[in-house]
């Protein structure tokens, strides 16, 4: 005896397990796929500090798991320099993260352009030379000693350069006209304090802590360029996780929109959000008095002034600290213009 109820019911049940299987597998138009069995896991970096606070006000405020919604999963990883966040890339350790230029031309650079791409801006400014007070001008620093957080970062480049322009030599190992000493940004203060160093080019919130260790700004690097901006922080991917998940991309891109957006409409409460993120994560406090001291010499936008990176690219090479290298598909800012669009306002031309 036979049951054509209980046939027509194995056959649906089949064509519903084929569906199934189908929409589980979105084609990404690219050669990829995007399957969906759960979610899909995001590992965003980023620094602990005031130049990332797009970064920390998006996870400490929930931005970006709003953004990003139920069907990804946000792990988020701190760093403390950019070449480990980079190494953490390239070991398929983490799929983007918030970093500063020099870091981003070198993995650029070494994976011959294929590793990741920019997709955002995140900061700009927050940068000086703080010297001791009886220095006045710049031929006041021959002989003397400046601090940089690491040879051949962003910093080190900009003083490197400035100096050459003003007729004083630097080297590598520390010799020349002004002796240039790499250290990490934590010892500054200390070193600044005891007379090891005449001065640091250093980043927010070094900045202010130098100053209020009797220190003075004897150079805000925002006058050394076009409307006082230049890039100090980007948000990057790993151009794998881009053609996997491009649709969790465009999403953390409007995360990053959205808490740059809180970040310049609500400033008191994003510097509280950014002074209780940094207790959680490094156990030790940042003096809310500090970011509030640090905040005006920074600005938040989306555009990731792509000329500045290229013109600090030119100036590492000037000064002997790298090799020319083509930025050639290092951008990719498809989705931020998409969210700044559908939100009315204007596009990141890349020139």
């Amino acid at each position: 005896m036979t049951y054509p109820h209980r046939r027509l019911t194995t056959a649906a049940t089949l064509a519903i397990v084929a569906v199934a299987a189908v929409a589980a597998t979105v084609a990404c138009g690219d050669g990829t796929t995007e399957t969906s069995a759960g979610p899909v896991p995001l590992r965003l970096g980023y620094f602990p500090n005031i130049t990332h606070a797009p970064a920390v006000v998006g996870v400490e405020k929930g931005i970006f798991a709003e953004k990003l919604g139920g069907d990804v999963k946000l792990e988020t990883k701190t760093f403390n320099a950019g070449p480990a966040a980079i190494e953490a890339i390239f070991s398929g350790a983490l799929d983007a993260t918030y970093i500063g230029p020099n870091p981003t031309v070198n993995a650029h650079s070494k994976s011959n352009g294929e590793a990741v791409r920019v997709v955002s801006g995140a900061a700009s400014g927050g940068v000086a030379l703080v010297v001791k007070p009886a220095i006045t001008s710049v031929e006041q620093l021959r002989g003397k000693k400046i601090a940089t957080p690491q040879l051949g970062n962003t910093q080190d480049v900009a003083v490197r350069h400035w100096l050459k322009e003003k007729g004083l030599a630097t080297t590598k190992e520390g010799g020349g006209d002004v002796s240039i000493v790499p250290q990490e940004n934590a010892q500054t203060v200390e070193t600044f304090t005891s007379g090891a160093i005449d001065g640091a080019w250093v980043p927010e919130p070094f900045v202010s802590r130098l100053v209020n260790a009797g220190g003075k700004v004897l150079v805000d690097e925002r006058d050394l360029w076009p409307d006082k901006k230049f890039v100090i922080t980007n948000l990057i991917v790993s151009t794998k996780f881009l053609k996997a998940h491009p649709d969790v991309v465009k999403r953390l891109v409007d995360g990053q929109v959205a808490a740059n957006e809180f970040v310049n409409t609500q400033p008191d409460e994003a510097q509280q959000a950014i002074a209780d993120h940094i207790e959680k994560i490094t156990g030790k406090a940042l003096d809310l008095t500090l970011i509030k001291q640090a905040w005006p010499t920074l600005q938040f936008l989306n555009d990731p002034i792509a000329s500045s990176l290229k013109t600090g690219l030119d100036h590492a090479v000037a000064v002997g600290l790298t090799q020319p290298v083509d930025l050639k598909g290092l951008y990719d800012l498809r989705f931020l213009n998409e969210v700044l669009r559908a939100q009315g306002k204007t596009g990141v031309p890349l020139t």
